[in-house]
């Protein structure tokens, strides 16, 4: 079974958790991932500049206070003062968690000395978690990674640090920054995070499949796993996995019928939310990945992607995508071993 994981005030329904992934986990994606049971979602990480809030793009990644509770947004930046102001704006929008990115090894964020390249200044870490926690009355939670470089593991280091701060919470990707998101995650290292701490633990990557969340959670004794890639095209995989955790028992897959329609149901949803320049453009992000989860072969015929692509309406872009999911080949229920 699994145990209850809290953060701050908020006890989740399940510790298996919706990690944060720019373009990709906005409203409707994180309602769907809930749905089948996703103990939290967090919402798109935003820069902490909140002049930059009223754009197109970013105004999209705010969240809304009619979302289920508990709310959880995440902000990237390197100014103390800054992160702090965009941690008061958040609070003021009906945030309830806030999760501050020290984890993302992607150039244009690290370039700026933000995300994962803060693991390289344990002190600015230290004056911007303190800076935040001190600003709002928020579980203020954190992510990162093994360290900045394979030679340079400091996760124990800035895991100290943060607990010392009075963060609710810690997740740890299992690569450092230099890795990005090559090779194979390791779990060594946040293993003995959490054989220090004092607050929960919570592991992500290379989580792709019930038996990997099991053996990761023994593993390594944390509190919770954040999923991530595999839950593009297939957000009922959380519903697979708790009940594998709480059983011991794997679920048959779910009904094909049911399948196509939570695919149908989020592309429809992703044309509500969005405005006419963005919608389809966002739901395009979306159809080829459940296609291929779908498909028997794994990998959809380009010609089909290229027809469903060329649609020039909403309705057009739905009725082909529909139109191709009930074209796929049949599977077997038979419950999956991997």
């Amino acid at each position: 079974m699994q145990k209850p994981l809290h953060i701050g005030p908020y006890r989740l329904s399940s510790n298996i958790l919706l990690a944060p992934m720019a373009g990709l986990t906005d409203r409707p994606y994180r309602d769907i991932c809930r749905s089948f049971g996703a103990g939290l979602t967090t919402a798109e990480m935003i820069a902490s500049d909140v002049s930059l809030w009223k754009s197109k793009k970013s105004s999209t990644r705010l969240i809304s206070a009619d979302e289920a509770e508990p709310r959880c947004a995440q902000i990237v930046g390197t100014d103390p003062y800054t992160m702090a102001e965009a941690a008061r704006r958040c609070a003021d929008q009906g945030v309830q968690i806030l999760d501050i990115n020290m984890g993302c090894p992607a150039k244009k964020i690290c370039s700026k000395a933000a995300g994962s390249a803060l693991m390289q200044y344990p002190k600015r870490v230290e004056a911007i978690l303190a800076s935040i926690i001190t600003a709002v009355d928020l579980p203020i939670t954190l992510k990162i990674r093994t360290g900045w470089a394979n030679k340079n593991k400091n996760a124990l280091e800035i895991a100290h640090i943060a607990e010392e701060s009075g963060i609710a919470a810690l997740s740890i990707h299992g690569r450092s920054r230099e890795e990005g998101f090559m090779g194979h995650a390791e779990y060594e290292t946040i293993r003995a995070v959490k054989r220090q701490a004092h607050i929960p633990i919570i592991a992500n990557g290379d989580i792709m499949t019930m038996q990997d969340a099991a053996f990761i959670l023994k593993y390594t004794q944390v509190d919770g796993l954040l999923l991530g890639r595999i839950t593009k095209g297939r957000p009922w995989i959380f519903e697979e996995i708790n009940h594998y955790l709480n059983t011991n028992k794997v679920k048959a897959p779910l009904p094909r019928a049911k399948q196509i329609n939570a695919a149908i149901e989020h592309v429809s949803t992703i044309h509500r939310h969005y405005n006419p320049a963005l919608r389809m453009a966002v739901a395009r992000k979306h159809l080829a990945c459940y296609l291929n989860t779908m498909s028997t072969q794994h990998t959809v015929n380009k010609e089909i992607l290229k027809n469903i692509f060329i649609a020039k309406t909403p309705s057009e872009q739905l009725e082909k995508f529909s139109q191709a999911l009930e074209d796929l080949p049949p599977i077997s229920q038979k419950p999956a071993t991997q």
